[in-house]
């Protein structure tokens, strides 16, 4: 048979293609699909943390901002330790991009503070002088939409088996007991803010883009 095939070059190419195809996946693909097991510590985001998503990925700050963290010495010393495909198992879509106008995100939970996303969100030319990136005023007067976002959330739940209402893991229950929470969660954050017109919207049971935003970017760590 070996003779055979040394006489049919085109015939060895697929041989051998085929053998180093099938030892490289049965090699690969075990670690592969062990290291995209969630992170330990990694949970699911939260209905307020999702509704804080939506406004990010509308407003296309994916757009000039990557999430995705290179094993390169420049990288990890500018904004922390390299991503592990495990951190995104409850990322849906993903949103690691490609593109650096603004610095990657995949960790500024760990190194800007409510305060600091409230002024740069609203100016960002107070904060980061001579950026590029654009103001957000209208988060501070428009409402998140925490329905989409629990909606959201109780698909992944129930078509991907997203570990929600499980020991340790964020609570998904009722509408009811979503939307509470996450008013509960808001009013955490607007007590780390400035703006009295977010201020009393919490306080009256609103929750508006900005506070939303910066729950989901405080989750980024």
């Amino acid at each position: 048979m070996f003779h055979w095939l040394e006489q049919k070059p085109f015939f060895f190419a697929v041989v051998l293609f085929l053998t180093v195809a099938f030892a490289g996946f049965v090699t690969i693909v075990p670690d592969f699909a062990k290291q995209s097991q969630p992170t330990v510590g990694t949970k699911p985001y939260t209905v307020l943390e999702l509704a804080g998503r939506q406004v990010y990925i509308k407003d296309s700050c994916n757009a000039c901002h990557s999430q995705l963290i290179r094993p390169f010495k420049s990288e990890t010393d500018r904004y922390g330790m390299y991503s592990l495909s495990g951190e995104y198992a409850y990322d849906r879509p993903f949103l690691w991009g490609s593109k650096r106008a603004g610095p990657d995100l995949m960790r500024v939970g760990n190194y800007r503070t409510t305060d600091w996303h409230e002024n740069h969100m609203m100016n960002p030319s107070d904060v980061v002088p001579g950026t590029v990136m654009p103001k957000y005023p209208h988060q501070f007067t428009n409402m998140a939409d925490l329905a989409t976002a629990y909606a959201n959330a109780n698909t992944q739940k129930e078509l991907f088996g997203v570990p929600y209402d499980t020991d340790g893991m964020p609570k998904l229950g009722s509408w009811a007991e979503a939307e509470a929470q996450a008013k509960e969660d808001a009013k955490l954050i607007a007590s780390d803010m400035k703006n009295q017109s977010v201020k009393d919207a919490v306080a009256n049971g609103q929750v508006p883009e900005i506070v939303a935003l910066i729950a989901y970017l405080n989750s980024l760590k």
